[in-house]
């Protein structure tokens, strides 16, 4: 499963884009609303789970490319959360782009893209989104999506009592919502 946008190829991982990936996961900047650092392992592991569930399903993260430099440039998509949320059952969509590639528009590029897919072929009624709630940045491109701010917050249930990150806010588009703006993917 393969989609297009205007300057993106949203795409099945391949083995060339774990060192980029890797690095990905290595950076402090990219990482600074994650709870830690991920070791090569936990990124390696991260994408054969990502691959796994594109080759059985035919959707998930999928891997970014920059259509003109056909660089690697992060991952964009559609999941499942694996903890337990306020909001289960639910499909997310969820990203993660290289520092390199921030502010050039990918991010909603490719989430827009995302959104179609998830709308238009797997028919969900709804896709959510969170993040904790220091990250301003994903929460500007949530709104800037279409989503709306539930108003209820919650503690991930992966992180600690206490840690910064643990509070989360949660977004919601319903497809409602996503037909009546009519955005161009």
């Amino acid at each position: 499963m393969e989609m297009e946008t205007e300057r993106l190829l949203l795409r099945q991982w391949r083995d060339e884009d774990l060192a980029p990936f890797v690095a990905m996961g290595r950076d402090p900047e990219v990482m600074r609303y994650f709870p830690a650092l991920l070791s090569a392992e936990e990124s390696a592991e991260g994408m054969a789970r990502q691959r796994g569930w594109i080759a059985e399903r035919g959707w998930g993260f999928w891997a970014v490319e920059e259509k003109a430099s056909g660089d690697f440039i992060g991952f964009v998509g559609l999941a499942v959360p694996r903890a337990e949320l306020p909001c289960m059952p639910c499909v997310e969509v969820g990203w993660r782009l290289r520092r390199a590639s921030w502010g050039r528009g990918y991010a909603s590029e490719a989430a827009r893209r995302a959104l179609a897919f998830g709308f238009d072929e797997l028919a969900l009624d709804e896709i959510v989104s969170f993040t904790a709630l220091p990250n301003l940045p994903s929460q500007r491109l949530m709104r800037r999506l279409g989503m709306r701010d539930s108003g209820r917050d919650f503690d991930h249930p992966a992180l600690a009592p206490g840690h910064p990150l643990r509070r989360h806010c949660l977004y919601r588009l319903s497809a409602a919502e996503w037909r009546a703006a009519a955005p161009e993917v």
